[in-house]
């Protein structure tokens, strides 16, 4: 609860950090979006003999030595270096310094469906090939998910600060931003850096394609013909802070955080509940002061399956009289577990602030029973004033963000 004699303050984008399969850093990343670039590549992260399909969305060109100062990229696991990174890389966009950041009070909030499971994958191999005492000392001490905030710590040498890690799977990244939108509303802090990572690993794709959601080739959601998703792997950190903060120093902003909406169902372990996700909306909305009228596009979940293409759109059917573009990134980027969400967070902010709408790829014809328009296979110019990021994940954990565009007075 807010003081009863102070307003809370408005939050606001002013950072991006992202590492993508299809871009590194946000010039790239924003160009893949534009082009609808496909970050999709048969997998290298591990032996995928004896699968008949295995293809994902690596991403191929990350050297972490690249982007970290202060920390051993060794002594991280790869979504730590992913997260450790991002959060480098969306200080440094964000116009702030090291030395200015360690000055301030600040929250550090990372999503994750998988933490560090491709360590995890490595000492299970070691394990029961050697026993545990084969174990590497190095890598069993960076397997915890708690690295995954704290790398950013480190990385930037923080001191006044809370490290969170937020484990709801699929929906993390707008869990992650969530907290950090409160902290900063409520003056707990003076900045947040938010998000989610996520690496490839084995566990997780053997998972799903056990399940036979693993596309053969591409992710195509909403499509008619679609296959099932392709899992893949990246990092997004956005620093948030409050429009005073953001102003006094002149910061550029993305754009605004309106509100947030969470829920729980618990009704499945993986089959997602459309009444459950319609009211999310409802609930993001009302967090947010906004009509479904004001939403001018949906970056939807979208994996891929019919099972969240169908209850998706039809939740958000339920909602809408006339529900806006609706696209999922996940078709150029593969589906990045607790980083899809904050990849696709700050996918909305650069939508807003370039002024188009990023494409749905792979589209040949849209699923009669999706019956939504998809921007299908290119991005399509828009002025857009409030955007909606739609986040499901497994147990019935629902994530609904709503970003705006930034304006003097509400």
């Amino acid at each position: 609860m807010h003081d009863g004699g102070r307003q809370p303050r408005r939050v606001v984008i002013t950072g991006l950090g992202v590492v993508t399969s299809i871009g590194i850093g946000v010039t790239e990343f924003l160009a893949g979006l534009r082009e609808g670039r496909s970050g999709i590549t048969p997998i290298t992260s591990f032996d995928t003999t004896g699968f008949s399909h295995a293809n994902g969305a690596e991403v191929t060109d990350f050297d972490p030595a690249e982007w970290l100062e202060r920390v051993d990229p060794d002594e991280l696991g790869r979504a730590g270096q992913f997260s450790a990174a991002a959060a480098r890389m969306a200080v440094g966009d964000a116009g702030l310094t090291v030395e200015e950041l360690r000055g301030k009070r600040a929250l550090v909030s990372v999503g994750t469906t998988d933490a560090e499971s491709r360590d995890l994958d490595n000492l299970v191999a070691q394990q029961l090939a050697h026993g545990p005492e084969s174990w590497n000392p190095v890598i069993a001490r960076r397997s915890t998910a708690g690295r995954l905030s704290s790398s950013i710590v480190r990385e930037l040498a923080l001191t006044d600060v809370e490290a969170v890690t937020i484990p709801t799977a699929c929906a993390a990244g707008n869990y992650a931003i969530g907290n950090g939108f409160d902290a900063i509303r409520e003056g707990e802090v003076d900045v947040a850096l938010v998000g989610g990572a996520d690496a490839v690993c084995r566990k997780t794709f053997t998972g799903f394609y056990r399940l036979g959601t693993i596309a053969p080739e591409v992710c195509a959601p909403f499509d008619k013909d679609r296959k099932g998703i392709l899992t893949g792997e990246g990092g997004g950190i956005l620093v948030l802070e409050s429009l005073e903060s953001a102003l006094a120093r002149g910061a550029r902003i993305y754009a605004e955080v309106l509100g947030y909406g969470l829920n729980c169902d618990a009704n499945h372990p993986v089959a997602p509940d459309r009444d459950s996700l319609a009211r999310c909306i409802e609930l993001a909305h009302r967090n947010a002061g906004v009509k479904p009228e004001d939403v001018d596009f949906i970056s939807a979940h979208g994996t891929g399956t019919k099972a969240n293409d169908v209850t998706e759109s039809g939740a958000i059917r339920q909602v809408f009289d006339a529900p806006p573009p609706t696209v999922s990134i996940k078709s150029m980027l593969g589906h990045s577990m607790g980083a899809a969400s904050a990849l696709a967070s700050a996918a909305c902010a650069l939508a807003i602030t370039e002024g188009f709408i990023p494409p749905t790829i792979n589209h040949c014809e849209t699923d009669p029973e999706v019956g939504l328009d998809c921007v299908p296979n290119q991005a399509r110019p828009a002025t857009l004033d409030v955007v909606q990021n739609n986040a499901l994940a497994f147990a019935g954990n629902n994530s609904v963000l709503i970003l705006g565009r930034y304006r003097d007075a509400v």
